[in-house]
């Protein structure tokens, strides 16, 4: 398959092939998020954005597999690094009671490996003084233990804050921070003091009122920490004004309160910086990622991490060599290919283009985005389906978000080729759609 040549081409999906894989999974998979039955596989040729399913359509990826393939499918500036390394048996090591080298000295290695992924993650990270790392297998853990050590740093920990629309997780601490959807808390159990506000400027002065220490009912010394999302992910790509984020991180300064900034979904250079936050003025005491890092990580200062061992740990956490590997080379990559650049660059193109071809379009409300993290807005759910529906049928995968919003989430190294690829796509679709509605 080659990258510079390559389009979509679809002939019916489902196909045969694909709904058998689909029924064998459902066999013993419990019930999940299953979007579409795309399937695809991994024998067949695939690079950058370009996929192929168990019936040999080519498809193009705009989902980056929820952001957690930054670089797309097969990406030589991932795989002829990790060419080079033979890999050993177990990949996966008890990496909280072990130590494991990858030859050599730590600074001569060929090879990185956990302590390297957390050594670069305090240095992308330095501008805000964090020399420590956990890490973990997930998002939701990285979650959990950002707020466990923010719960251990405060004298009186009762209350943590989180805003309207976030999502932090599926564990039930991280549940218990959720504001999108009501599926995703329902009838489980949840830790108590969490409060939360509108995720805009008249939030903050909402939370204002809830810290004043002579009106107020939230006494700010009891407060843990402040969690947000600086990109709001699965509440529906929400973009915050810098005023917003500015006047956050003074009501924190103000009265002490730790921000837990969210980067699971919009760090790892996914906006056009390393992680969202560098975008604002705001200044985070602690960083969680996922996703495009291949492994959970908890990043801050040494001050915020409990001093006593055995308050964090994790059987699999800073054990999983294949994942810290392939972190860090993503983390070198970005650097190494401008990627940041890219990222600005493509996503500047790509969120204009986007708005021209919605404009005069009443189902699309809106189209927004910072760097490659996109999504355009519908009149409707069912509207906002359809076009995604629509567009898989025509060859591009894309992904739902908020209440009807389509998410786009491009490779890293995304080609203008590539975009314009898609947009020819949505631009078929988007007709096709506003068609039928016209009709109707």
């Amino acid at each position: 398959m080659d990258r510079d040549t390559v389009e979509p081409r679809v002939d019916s999906l489902p196909g045969p092939r694909a709904s058998e894989w689909v029924e064998y999974h459902h066999e013993t998979a419990a019930p999940s998020t299953y979007v579409y039955d795309f399937v695809w596989d991994i024998t067949e040729d695939a690079i950058g954005p370009f996929c192929t399913d168990a019936d040999g359509n080519v498809l193009m990826d705009f989902t980056s597999h929820v952001a957690a393939s930054p670089l797309g499918y097969n990406n030589p500036k991932i795989m002829d690094r990790a060419d080079e390394f033979d890999m050993v048996d177990p990949l996966k090591i008890a990496g909280q009671d072990f130590y494991v080298s990858t030859g050599g000295t730590p600074d001569e290695t060929s090879m990185p490996g956990p302590a390297h992924l957390m050594d670069k993650l305090t240095e992308i990270s330095s501008q805000y003084g964090f020399d420590t790392v956990f890490l973990s297998n997930s998002g939701a853990e990285a979650v959990e233990n950002a707020i466990k050590i923010c719960y251990d740093n405060c004298e009186t920990p009762k209350y943590g804050i989180t805003f309207d629309g976030a999502f932090h997780g599926r564990t039930l601490g991280a549940l218990s921070l959720n504001r999108s959807k009501s599926v995703y808390r329902r009838k489980f159990p949840e830790i108590s003091g969490i409060h939360d506000v509108a995720f805009s400027e008249a939030g903050v002065e909402r939370l204002r009122e809830k810290l004043d220490p002579d009106t107020g009912h939230i006494p700010p010394e009891e407060v843990a920490y402040l969690i947000l999302e600086p990109i709001q992910g699965e509440g529906g790509y929400h973009v915050p004004s810098p005023e917003f984020l500015s006047a956050v991180d003074d009501v924190c300064a103000e009265h002490d309160i730790p921000i837990i900034a969210d980067e699971i979904q919009s760090g790892v250079g996914r906006t056009g910086e390393m992680w969202a936050v560098d975008h604002y003025d705001i200044s985070p005491d602690v960083i969680t990622s996922a996703k495009a890092l291949r492994v959970g990580a908890t990043v801050s200062r040494s001050d915020v991490f409990p001093s006593e061992t055995s308050r964090l740990s994790s059987t699999w956490g800073a054990g999983d060599i294949l994942g810290s590997m392939r972190g860090a080379l993503t983390l070198a990559a970005i650097e190494d290919h401008d990627l940041l650049d890219n990222a600005t660059e493509k996503g500047t193109y790509f969120l204009d283009r986007l708005r021209d071809l919605s404009a005069d379009r009443p189902i699309v409300e809106d189209a927004r985005g910072l760097g490659l993290m996109t999504a355009l807005e519908f009149d409707t759910k069912a509207r906002r389906d359809d076009v995604m529906e629509t567009a898989l049928q025509h060859g591009l995968l894309t992904l739902g978000c908020g209440r009807k919003s389509l998410r786009l989430l491009p490779p890293l190294d995304v080609t203008e080729r590539e975009l314009d690829l898609a947009l020819d796509i949505l631009e078929s679709v988007l007709t096709e759609v506003s068609n039928t509605v016209a009709s109707a």
